[in-house]
């Protein structure tokens, strides 16, 4: 059974949904003011890697992930560039969208946008004034009143009073307490609007994803998902209004993935520290982030370095590396998880993964038997075999489980050449000529092309009387 580890309760529980067969899981999303960076990629793919683990476990996942596309930060950055904040946040979008196919994170179900759901918001803020959990300041400002919340901080575990005399709040004349937050702001003049019995404005930021999901997953759903740094205030201010509304649970599980550092502070545009997933692309493939990115435990810490970038890589090659020249039916394990006939597949190496998978994603572990996995495939030396052929298939299939090896291994292993490179014609010419030198006993030729060519980035592989190459 899969064990999560439940924020809000601090220790793993066993995942039983609220309905059998079915899952409701929401994610809070981006903020499309500008690119993606590596901490967003982290999110999106641990909550893809849930969203397969769910499905491959039978259920009927509703995922749900939101875009934030009204916001002071896309109001700011539309302002400067001379456009909408319509046209900004879409540029984005698209930019979000091709980010997420490179790193192979599939569509949620649902992705709803906030601009999409102001009604909804306005009438979830309605219904809290009405029940006196929040009111409408004299600005044209509606606040939520954080006292009238008695179960307020536990999801952070944070007490009310401790947060008055010590943290850092919002200073705002028209609050009745500081840690009172927005739930709808009043409009400035050439700001976006929408109409609300409090005048024009738009929504906080909080009230958004409560509406979101309730609209699409129901007042009380099963899975909570986002980055540790949204657990206060925003996923606390979550609980508080969407539980003051309802009167009974929010959702059931709470998880939280630990965020992207470099050095030792966090990966965040605010601090202007980090590097967006554009960037890392130029240099790195998609499966090679995604590799890295899932070789830590979700909950950990994540350091952003070149070393461990390039350990993913090797991770990569080495699995590709032992699936090469195997027959593998692709097709048959890459349908819709549960259609896959798993009795072809290794039992022993499909338990230890599942159980890997079911103690709160422990990727890390799940990796560590694909290696296992890779070095018993490596022992076969018949390529054909119907051993190999079941070790082959496992591979493939509990790496499409975790979002890798979809390639086929030779355009992996070979790529593409680079500007200076030798293309894969000159390489096999070469190939042909350093075979004619080795039967004419020339083994200082055959010696010398091997050298030009690892001078070049390719290395050869001689094995089973055949040679094989691939980029370095």
């Amino acid at each position: 059974m899969l064990q999560i580890y439940n924020t809000l309760n601090r220790r793993k529980e066993p995942f039983k949904p609220l309905k059998a067969g079915h899952v409701g899981l929401y994610v809070c999303g981006i903020t499309v003011y500008d690119e993606c960076h590596v901490g967003h990629g982290r999110v999106m793919i641990v909550y893809d890697v849930l969203f397969r683990h769910l499905q491959s476990a039978g259920y009927l996942v509703n995922y749900v992930r939101n875009i934030t596309d009204v916001d002071d930060k896309i109001i700011k950055r539309a302002a400067e560039q001379n456009v909408t904040p319509g046209q900004l946040s879409q540029r984005y979008i698209e930019k979000m969208h091709a980010d997420e196919r490179a790193l192979n994170v599939l569509p949620p179900v649902h992705e709803p946008r906030a601009t999409e759901s102001i009604k909804s918001m306005v009438r979830i803020i309605g219904q809290l004034i009405e029940s006196g959990h929040a009111y409408a300041a004299d600005n044209g400002d509606v606040f939520y009143s954080v006292k009238s919340f008695a179960e307020y901080g536990k999801l952070s575990g944070r007490k009310v009073d401790e947060l008055r005399a010590g943290e850092r709040v919002a200073v705002d004349e028209y609050k009745r307490d500081p840690l009172d937050f927005v739930l709808w702001k009043s409009s400035k003049p050439g700001e976006p609007s929408w109409p609300s019995p409090w005048g024009d404005g738009r929504p906080g930021w909080h009230i958004e994803c409560s509406a979101m999901s309730m609209d699409l997953l129901g007042e009380e759903f099963d899975i909570h998902g986002g980055g540790a740094d949204l657990q206060f205030p925003h996923h606390e201010n979550e609980i508080a209004q969407s539980e003051a509304l309802t009167g009974g649970r929010f959702a059931r599980y709470w998880m939280h993935n630990g965020l992207v550092r470099i050095g030792d502070e966090k990966m965040s545009k605010s601090l202007n520290n980090f590097m967006t997933i554009g960037d890392v692309l130029a240099h790195y493939s998609g499966e090679e982030i995604r590799t890295f990115i899932i070789g830590s435990h979700y909950r950990s810490p994540l350091n952003y370095t070149t070393e461990a970038l390039l350990a993913a890589r090797t991770a990569l090659r080495r699995f590709y590396t032992a699936l090469r020249g195997r027959p593998v039916d692709r097709e048959a394990l890459t349908q819709a998880s549960t259609a896959v006939d798993t009795t072809a597949l290794d039992a022993g190496y499909l338990e230890r993964f599942e159980a890997a998978m079911d103690d709160d994603l422990n990727t890390p572990e799940a990796l560590a038997v694909l290696h296992e996995l890779a070095n018993s495939l490596n022992k076969e030396a018949d390529l054909e075999s119907a051993v190999s052929r079941k070790l082959a298939s496992t591979l493939v299939y509990l790496g499409g489980r975790l979002g890798v090896l979809d390639k086929d291994p030779e355009v992996m292993l070979q790529g593409e050449a680079s500007e200076d490179g030798p293309s894969a014609a000159q390489i096999d010419t070469l190939i042909k000529e350093r075979q004619a030198a080795r039967a004419a006993k020339d083994f200082s030729r055959s010696d010398q092309i091997r050298d030009e060519l690892a001078a070049q980035g390719v290395v050869l592989e001689d094995a089973g009387g055949k040679t094989t190459w691939r980029r370095d």
